[in-house]
């Protein structure tokens, strides 16, 4: 059976796939939630943006998993897609999570809606690190008052190192076998990046009728999506 490594997005640790990985370990799956460095109960460890690939890599390798689905929710979606390609046979698919994906020689800084400046001088201004989201920041995202008291209260700063750091890829992306979950709340439309990987007979698009953490909002139905994902070739 595939094993599910799960990778969440900024601020967040292996906690956040609480209620998504029993679902898949019911169906019979490996689910292994992955802590990034600096993050979590990693906290103080220094990171950058290939320390988290290697984190990611260094799971499946110690766990010597085969069949493996990565899985990278938003942030993650990067160090995910660069592990993708570094885990060479062990691979079976990618799943992005409403998320970021890679492109080499650029960081998620160089995307960022404001320009990569506005998040630079955001992380300056907070010793190195983004500042987690506040309450407020997740209306409209299809979570409870207590879902959203509890990725607040979980979150912690997230290590500014790994969104100003460029990619690294060697083969293009569109080659992987991917699936790519659009969640509806969080914008109608993947990215133009995003939609252009789409065109790749290899991928598949699935939407979610959530906000940007579906692993809080509608984890059952988000550990179904990755159990269809594991049999997509």
């Amino acid at each position: 059976m595939p094993e599910f490594v799960l990778v969440a997005g900024a601020w967040l640790g292996s906690w956040a796939w609480d209620e998504v990985v029993p679902e898949l370990r019911a169906a019979g799956h490996g689910a292994h939630p992955v802590t990034l460095s600096g993050l979590g109960d990693r906290r103080g460890v220094p990171a950058g943006q290939q320390t988290h690939v290697r984190d990611i890599v260094e799971e499946v390798e110690r766990r010597d998993l085969r069949e493996v689905v990565l899985v990278g929710h938003s942030y993650s979606g990067i160090p995910v897609g660069q592990a993708a390609e570094r885990i060479g046979d062990r691979l079976a698919r990618v799943v992005f999570v409403d998320s970021n994906v890679p492109a080499d020689g650029e960081s998620f800084a160089s995307a960022w809606w404001q320009g990569p400046a506005a998040l630079e001088a955001s992380i300056a201004e907070n010793g190195g690190f983004w500042a987690p989201l506040t309450a407020a920041d997740y209306d409209g995202q299809g979570l409870t008052g207590e879902q959203i008291a509890r990725i607040v209260g979980g979150s912690t700063p997230h290590p500014g190192a790994t969104l100003t750091e460029p990619a690294v890829l060697t083969r293009p992306l569109g080659g992987l076998p991917a699936t790519y979950v659009k969640c509806l709340l969080d914008g109608p439309e993947p990215s133009a990046d995003v939609a252009e990987l789409l065109t790749n007979e290899h991928w598949r698009l699935v939407e979610m009728d959530t906000g940007h953490w579906p692993m809080f909002s509608r984890p059952g139905e988000l550990a179904r999506i990755l159990h269809r994902s594991a049999t997509q070739s």
